[in-house]
């Protein structure tokens, strides 16, 4: 079943996704980062260029970096950048969920316009009341 659990605990994990989106969009580093826990891991194995953060100051600083080169316009406009739930199960504290993404960015190698989908998958724990992602892992589902 791909939505489990309380519809209260669904929807903060939601907004979670939708704080990701929304902290890429604005290029906003606080925002972005406010998803994390403070030993959270997140993976890109499509991307060697950036590849794998292990803690949330480092998954931050990775993604401040990696926003100066995934943009538009010569990175002076931000990417296109969009996430839609696939699955959210919620077990007690703990949850697991995916989450799709439409990306527009600019290649930084070749500056070809690049119109991307993405697969998340995630493991969140419900911290201090609050949901956070402990392990994020992206990889491309297709690209143009």
């Amino acid at each position: 079943m791909p939505f489990t659990g309380p519809i209260e605990d669904r929807v903060a994990i939601r907004e979670l996704m939708d704080t990701h989106a929304h902290g890429v969009m604005t290029k906003d580093a606080e925002l972005w980062g406010s998803i994390w826990a403070d030993d959270a891991y997140w993976e890109l194995p499509d991307y060697p260029d950036l590849g794998a953060f292990v803690g949330k100051k480092t998954i931050v600083d990775g993604w401040i970096e990696s926003m100066k080169a995934y943009g538009l316009d010569n990175c002076t406009k931000p990417m296109i950048y969009f996430m839609q739930p696939g699955s959210i199960e919620v077990d007690g504290d703990s949850a697991k969920s995916v989450a799709y993404t439409i990306e527009i960015f600019d290649d930084p190698a070749t500056a070809k316009r690049i119109h991307t989908t993405g697969r998340y998958d995630d493991e969140l724990k419900r911290i201090d009341g609050a949901w956070k992602f402990t392990r994020r892992a992206y990889r491309t589902v297709y690209a143009d």
